[in-house]
């Protein structure tokens, strides 16, 4: 039987519900969810979860939320989050985690799509950004909030999350919630993930049980962990990769779940968990290679010469398992000893030495820094895919990886290459399709299943698969967040100084813009100003024009999510045209002329 026969027979049949309520029954005081680390820690096992899941299941069923209905979230990371998101799909109804950088107008955009009924936030903060778009949602029925302090005294709409609950045992709604559990099918609608498109609007992404199982049995058959793995929940759940690895995969293998709200308290969590595995987009990896740099720049010359000779050894066995080389068994014992004796308590002091399954997505990480971490005995594995193949399509894994590639198919999905090298995906994986605003769902794949991503890919000998570039416009940024240019290049062209702009940031650690004044427009606003200069190239760095440039950048930075808004810009004292070469003949940016061109100053703005 093959990986992908295994994972398909393991997977058939089986429901998100129905796999808390195996969890409860057969490990009930098993640890599930923790808030926290040390004495201040709070947990509560697999039984308490879906207790506290049955009472907001009841709750949320009064307010009348129902099969197919949305329900929105704008919570932080804390265990009532899990819980109602887990208490809606017993309704049959599809939760979605909102990014908590999202403006107001990004909001609204959702709310309004969605026709979300029903609405969760946690406190005064949401409610403030919320508050504008309220009344502009038809549908809305219910606003439940977390912390009773934000609460408004006189809108009926208002349900406070602790009246929500309840304060019973809630014995007599349990024949209800537990036909409700086992009623769920594989192929129904489970969550909704918001992505950006390539015109800038997001994307409701409909996933089914099916498909997040389906992603998370396969990792374990892929890279096996012990039973009832730990794990750290640090990413946002509006994220895909936090959603699987946060949620969906901890109920399917009954592991347990140590919330991480502030990253900033990442290192202490993964010193005091030791999970099993470990998700990062590269800037995570880039940061946690740089401190462990730090660190060994400071060990005494005994140390560094110690740790010099473990780091050739493990670094020359990751480079032999790259290219599938058996390893010389004195190689091997060697690496094991030294691994052991030095290597193992470098990773143990931020809390990996535990960890079988380290991954990194969302972007292309530098083989430097998968080099570094390989010679700590940190091998970090690369993976591929988009929200809409429920998070990974491909997995590098130890026994099949090459360095600066993504690996492989997983098991149950394939990969095709249209003429273009356009990656194309069909499998268990690939979602139901696109969220439509009559609530309806739109399919997006071809007459035989297959998925176009809009990446550029190829594949060797081995059926590895390398990325080499994107069709489509979105920036992933170094934190691995997904932006559509084409938004803020027309906020930024709204101002009638501005001719073209560009967003950069792909693999960048923040948004900047190339800013072209128009060639008609700006000395006639200059004219007015009674500034004498009408050249372009005197205007792009007149103080007039920069401040005011200054303030549209401004302007439009307050209608972005924080990751999206423009950090740095410089304005060009060119006109670009078709005939220069950086706008094609429908006036279109030539993204890589334009970065070529203008590679110097958009390095400066990084600087």
């Amino acid at each position: 039987m093959t990986t992908a026969d295994q994972v398909y027979e393991a997977v058939e049949g089986k429901t998100i519900t129905g796999l808390l309520a195996r969890n409860a029954r057969e490990f009930p005081d098993e640890s599930a969810l923790t808030s926290g680390i040390g004495p201040e820690a709070v947990t509560l096992s697999w039984s308490q979860l879906r207790t506290e899941v049955t009472a907001l299941t009841h709750g949320l069923s009064a307010l009348g939320l129902d099969v197919g209905d949305r329900m929105l979230i704008s919570m932080s990371k804390r265990p009532e989050h899990w819980i109602i998101d887990l208490a809606a799909i017993h309704l049959g109804a599809i939760p979605c985690t909102t990014y908590d950088t999202l403006s107001t107008e990004e909001i609204r955009y959702v709310a309004q799509h969605s026709a979300a009924p029903v609405v969760v936030l946690e406190d005064a903060d949401q409610l403030s950004r919320w508050r504008p778009v309220l009344d502009d949602l038809p549908e809305l029925r219910a606003v439940v909030v977390l912390d009773p302090a934000a609460m408004p005294s006189s809108d009926p709409r208002f349900v406070s999350y602790t009246d929500l609950r309840g304060t019973g045992p809630h014995a007599q709604y349990a024949g209800t919630f537990e036909r409700l559990a086992a009623a769920t099918t594989p192929d129904q609608p489970l969550t909704v993930v918001y992505t950006s498109g390539t015109t800038g609007d997001p994307k409701g992404v409909v996933l089914s049980h099916r498909n997040v199982i389906h992603e998370s049995l396969m990792q374990d058959h892929l890279v096996p962990v012990p039973d009832h793995p730990r794990s750290v929940s640090y990413l946002p759940l509006a994220h895909i990769a936090e959603r699987v690895l946060g949620i969906y995969m901890p109920i399917c293998n009954a592991g347990h779940v140590t919330i991480c709200p502030d990253q900033a308290q990442l290192l202490p969590t993964l010193a005091s968990v030791r999970p099993h595995g470990f998700f990062g987009v590269p800037r995570v990896w880039e940061k946690m290679a740089a401190g462990l740099q730090a660190r060994l720049a400071t060990a005494s010359a005994g140390e560094a010469a110690a740790v010099e000779q473990a780091r050739d050894v493990a670094l020359q066995v990751y480079r032999l398992r790259a290219q599938r080389c058996e390893l010389p068994p004195e190689l091997a014992e060697k690496h094991r000893e030294l691994d052991e004796q030095v290597l193992r308590p470098i990773r143990a002091s931020i809390g990996l030495d535990a960890s079988a399954r380290n991954f990194s997505g969302a972007a292309p990480i530098p083989v430097s820094v998968l080099e570094f971490l390989a010679s700590l005995g940190l091998p970090v594995y690369e993976v591929w895919g988009l929200t809409e193949t429920t998070g990974c399509a491909t997995v590098s894994t130890p026994d099949v990886f090459a360095i600066g590639s993504v690996g492989p198919p997983a098991p149950g999905v394939q990969v095709a290459f249209a003429d273009d090298g356009e990656v194309f995906v069909r499998g268990e994986v690939v979602f139901l399709g696109y969220l439509q605003a009559d609530g309806g769902i739109a399919p997006a794949t071809d007459g035989q299943g297959w998925f176009a991503t809009g990446d550029i890919g190829v594949a060797d000998e081995r059926g590895v698969i390398s990325i080499t570039d994107r069709k489509k416009e979105i920036l992933i940024t170094a934190g691995g967040k997904n932006i559509a240019p084409t938004h803020i290049e027309s906020l930024l062209r709204a101002h009638p100084l501005l001719g073209q702009a560009v967003a950069i940031g792909d693999q960048r650690k923040y948004v900047t813009a190339l800013l072209v004044l128009d060639e008609e427009a700006a000395p006639e606003w200059a004219r007015r100003r009674g500034i004498e200069t009408t050249s372009l190239a005197e205007l792009a760095r007149h103080p007039d024009v920069v401040d005011e440039l200054d303030r549209a950048v401004a302007a439009a930075n307050e209608s972005l999510s924080r990751v999206a808004q423009v950090k740095n810009h410089t304005v060009l004292g060119v006109a670009w045209t078709a005939d220069s070469g950086e706008l094609t003949p429908k006036l279109s940016l030539r993204r890589k002329v334009i970065a070529e061109r203008y590679a110097s100053e958009i390095e400066a703005m990084y600087a």
